[in-house]
């Protein structure tokens, strides 16, 4: 096996858990190693730290996948992956669609599994992974029962890591489906859905904001499939109002409404939310209760002023709508907003509001999403729920 020796200190974060080698920390490879291969990994003494992924086009040279010196491959895959199965069973046991591995928080680097009942989506982002997805589909299929295995890339993550965009199919095909989030059917297009087919990582939140909806009226902005306030409705709002830029969510919503049969009123906004939001302060329309969790504003950490600037003005309308007392759920998914940030932001726009703002609950995201606290990179959405004054 091919070997990269780091540079003097560089072990350290690798030592405490982090599972990236950055390429700037390589003193040097011996033995020619191949984009995709697996190397063990040395300090700058001589002493073995770990083995892990190699990419010679990525700014992430190697990802860590195990710290023992001899192990077997397939057998370090398939146990992960069935580790990482056995825990969202015992964390959402009613259920059979969850996020099934989520990359380097499962020990898994570069491979995003979500499962829908028998149908596996892969998201693959590691030389390593892609070059041994043959015990992933294998173990998925063996092990799982999977019917259904595809990819559904992200390009600009498959672009940074060197790797073709196209996706593939392993097994079956990618047709339709009806999921269940635990107490809601959503009905499944992986053609046309975003990323996998689904937001698997706001479904905590999603009954978490529930709690609060009977018999009021409440806005879902950026309401993609209808997550949020199909769980305002089946919890007694009295109507709720759905927004999004997007044509096709708007059906997917009442699909997925006439799914649960849902009786109370509802309102359907095909608009861009800002403009919106600006619509409803011009003609003083008020909510009691409103949402928003818009995709991710900062890609890269030189968009993040941008970004922070857009938090801030999307919060500041979402209090200006609300009525007194009423209640805004606020999410962010741009990791390089940390959390600490986001509530920075939110306190900027209560500021230019004229709001007060009691900060009653956050969180991250599902529990199918653990984070590592050696890896930052690994935590990203933030979610808050704010108690709007005048």
């Amino acid at each position: 096996m091919a070997k990269v020796i780091l540079k003097k200190n560089e072990e350290r974060r690798i030592r405490q858990g982090h599972l990236w080698v950055f390429s700037n920390e390589i003193d040097k490879r011996e033995d020619s190693p191949q984009t995709g291969d697996l190397v063990q990994i040395y300090d700058s003494r001589g002493s073995f730290i770990a083995n892990g992924f190699y990419n010679a086009n990525s700014l992430i040279a190697v990802r860590v996948i195990s710290n023992k010196e001899s192990s077997s491959l397939d057998e370090v895959i398939e146990e992960r992956i069935v580790s990482a199965y056995n825990y969202r069973k015992s964390v959402y046991a009613n259920r059979d669609s969850f996020r099934l591995v989520f990359s380097e928080s499962d020990f898994l680097p570069g491979l995003i599994i979500d499962k829908y009942n028998d149908t596996f989506v892969l998201q693959v982002y590691s030389a390593g992974i892609e070059k041994n997805i043959g015990v992933v589909v294998n173990t998925l299929q063996n092990k799982l029962g999977a019917k259904n295995i595809f990819t559904k890339h992200d390009e600009y993550f498959r672009t940074l890591e060197g790797l073709p965009v196209e996706d593939a199919v392993y097994l079956g095909a990618a047709e339709e489906d009806v999921i269940t989030d635990g107490k809601l059917k959503y009905k499944i297009n992986f053609e046309k859905g975003q990323k996998t087919g689904f937001y698997f990582d706001q479904c905590d939140n999603r009954e978490y904001m529930g709690k609060f909806c009977k018999e009021k009226t409440v806005l879902d902005c950026f309401c993609n499939s209808g997550g949020f306030g199909l769980h305002a409705a089946v919890n007694g709002a009295a109507q709720v109002t759905f927004v999004d830029s997007s044509a096709n969510e708007i059906e997917n919503v009442k699909n997925n409404r006439a799914l649960n049969e849902l009786t109370n009123e509802a309102e359907y906004v095909c608009m861009d939310v800002f403009d919106y939001l600006e619509k409803c302060v011009a003609e003083k329309k008020k909510f009691d209760i409103v949402n928003i969790d818009p995709p991710a504003f900062a890609k890269s950490k030189k968009n993040l002023p941008k970004a922070a600037k857009a938090y801030e003005k999307l919060n500041r309308l979402a209090m200006e709508v609300v009525n007194e007392d009423g209640f805004v759920f606020t999410s962010s998914c741009s990791h390089h907003l940390k959390r600490d940030e986001f509530v920075s932001v939110i306190r900027a726009a209560s500021i230019k509001a004229e709001k007060q703002i009691q900060l009653i609950y956050t969180n991250g995201a599902s529990l199918d999403h653990p984070s590592l606290p050696a890896m930052d990179e690994t935590s990203y959405l933030k979610f808050c729920a704010l108690r709007v004054k005048k």
